[in-house]
């Protein structure tokens, strides 16, 4: 999350607490709030009455007011972090399909010679690379 005007340490390094705040200031400090509450950092009851306070102030340093007293949270590396775990353990649609294949083809291989149907077996090739070819990296 970037700093916004609104920030309490910002808002006071730059002598801003008395300059009027506009609507998108007010709704950062809600979605931080939201952050924060989700994050289990806040109350419900103290969530909304700090969002009801967000609502309502009209300067920067009341906005400051508001996200001052918010217990830190985890740091922003966590999420990527757990992004980047999931992607490696993903595996991507065209292995799933090869696999798949590999597994189920000795035995529609098998049930084709031994009833004589290799137009069976055809058309189970044919699905195959079909999923192959269309099949789309999850990326």
């Amino acid at each position: 999350m970037t700093a916004g005007p609104w920030d309490p340490m910002a808002a006071r390094r730059t002598g801003r607490d008395h300059l009027r705040a506009c609507d998108a200031d007010r709704e950062q400090v809600i979605d931080t709030l939201k952050t924060a509450f989700v994050q289990g950092r806040l109350a419900k009851d103290e969530f909304c009455t700090r969002a009801g306070q967000a609502l309502a102030s009209r300067t920067y340093g009341e906005l400051a007011a508001i996200t001052l007293g918010i217990p830190a949270g985890p740091s922003e590396a966590s999420p990527r972090r757990t992004a980047r775990a999931q992607d490696q353990n993903r595996m991507d649609k065209k292995t799933v399909a090869w696999g798949m294949f590999m597994i189920l083809m000795p035995a529609t291989l098998a049930i084709a010679f031994l009833t004589h149907y290799v137009g069976f077996f055809a058309m189970f090739l044919v699905a195959f690379i079909g999923v192959t070819v269309t099949a789309q990296p999850d990326g």
